[in-house]
């Protein structure tokens, strides 16, 4: 398998190298700098995109995350039975999309929630909650899987506007209370669970916050990174 994967990247790599070639300006010097500038550009990306992909490949089936928050670390493990959401996570995390982010909603005896690009800006704390990579994915909702504590799952926009329970591209959230999360069953994708930190899940639950959530003095997650021991 991972050698049919491998065969697609470098497929997709190929593709992308002959694709920057096809200048619309001739070759003129652009605002976004040369033909020149923007193929070696292009190349770079299209590396760190087959460098990411080769991390995913190598991945055990499921495997082990470390969200290192500004209250300590919460170790999650990934579920092999949703593969859509694991390889989605760990590509965001390989790439350091998580990095600097906020915990923007939190709810006592409910759950903490993150992934939300625009928490890096101050400017728009009226848009928090609304940000992500622009793609949503498809729903992997297990019947086996339930909102215990510690339950990693994605956020989603509401059944009205989104009929299909597609998940949020980015934003994710951590089940604090089993009690207070049970009527979620069934109706969002859980594609992990914690194995370690729990307490640091309560401590995030137990902070200060506004009305929607917002905690008063910021949470952090300075980062989300593949744990080299348990993997």
């Amino acid at each position: 398998m991972k050698k049919v994967i491998n065969i697609i990247l470098a497929a997709s790599l190929m593709a992308i190298i002959a694709g920057c070639g096809n200048n619309p300006n001739g070759g003129k010097t652009t605002e976004a700098g040369s033909e020149a500038e923007v193929q070696a550009d292009s190349l770079v990306q299209a590396q760190k995109t087959m460098k990411t992909m080769e991390k995913i490949a190598a991945m055990p089936e499921e495997p082990v995350f470390d969200i290192v928050t500004s209250l300590g670390t919460i170790k999650v493990r990934l579920y092999a039975d949703t593969p859509k959401h694991r390889e989605n996570f760990a590509k965001l995390a390989f790439e350091g999309y998580f990095d600097g982010l906020q915990f923007h909603r939190i709810i006592k005896n409910f759950m903490i929630q993150g992934g939300d690009p625009l928490t890096k800006d101050p400017n728009r704390v009226a848009e928090y909650g609304t940000g992500g990579p622009g793609y949503q994915i498809e729903a992997e909702i297990r019947p086996e899987h339930h909102h215990k504590k510690g339950a990693l799952a994605a956020a989603r926009k509401g059944d009205i506007a989104n009929p299909m329970k597609e998940s949020s591209g980015s934003q994710f959230y951590i089940v604090q209370s089993e009690e207070g999360c049970r009527h979620l069953d069934g109706e969002y994708t859980i594609f992990g669970e914690t194995i370690d930190g729990f307490d640091v899940i309560d401590n995030i639950a137990a902070v200060q916050t506004n009305p929607r959530g917002l905690p008063d003095n910021p949470i952090f997650i300075f980062q989300v990174k593949y744990d080299e021991e348990l993997n």
